[in-house]
């Protein structure tokens, strides 16, 4: 993926998401507060991986913060305390070796054109992790979903959170969590549940069962 595309992607991102930015903002105040906050030292640097409008990034609590995307417009939604990082995650990072905490990425890996592309990026995620730091992936889980994976123009790698951890191993990372069913499919289309409702589904994992269409898998450097 070049900078050929980035029209596109910004295009794209202002088709799906404009409509539902202050929806999408809503639910990952709640996401990063009662959910991923735990994994996420504030006294440390985190990076958002294929951040796009910053909704994860702009609200976690960290001493630093970094957002990478290879969309150009992803700039002008992040807070002013996030370093944009604009660039191919599947080439060398512009971060020292062993300079970050924690890896959050959502709804991310399934944009990549192939699966070399995945390698190359946790080969630079174990590469900057420190010792100890983590990664955290969330994303759709093709087993889950069906022909409605194929919905988005823009999805081209499926995956299911054992193939994930499979490639995560296989970087050198020790898989902490692996869940099949975390959180619902999308929030782009459907019913705008209210944020309560969002914290009562994650209070009570016995709803993943029956609604949760994406993976959770977390792992850490050793």
């Amino acid at each position: 993926m070049n900078a050929a595309v980035q029209p596109e992607l910004k295009a794209t991102y202002e088709r799906r998401f404009a409509g539902v930015s202050d929806y999408r903002t809503q639910v990952w105040a709640v996401l990063t507060r009662d959910f991923f906050q735990r994994f996420v030292p504030e006294q440390g640097v985190v990076l958002d991986l294929g951040c796009g409008w910053g909704e994860f990034v702009n609200q976690i609590r960290a001493w630093r913060k970094f957002g990478m995307d290879l969309n150009p417009s992803s700039r002008d939604h992040l807070d002013g305390s996030v370093l944009f990082l604009h660039q191919d995650c599947s080439t060398r990072w512009a971060l020292a070796d062993n300079s970050l905490d924690t890896i959050f990425t959502s709804n991310f890996f399934e944009h990549l054109p192939d699966k070399e592309s995945l390698r190359a990026t946790f080969v630079e995620a174990f590469r900057c992790l420190k010792p100890g730091g983590r990664i955290i992936c969330l994303g759709p889980n093709i087993k889950f979903l069906s022909g409605s994976y194929w919905d988005f123009w823009d999805h081209y790698l499926p995956l299911t959170e054992l193939s994930l951890k499979e490639r995560i191993e296989l970087t050198g990372f020790r898989v902490e969590r692996c869940v099949g069913r975390f959180l619902p499919y999308t929030m782009t289309t459907g019913r705008h549940w209210p944020a309560w409702v969002v914290l009562v589904y994650l209070r009570f994992p016995i709803l993943w069962r029956w609604f949760g269409k994406q993976f959770l898998v977390i792992a850490v450097k050793p």
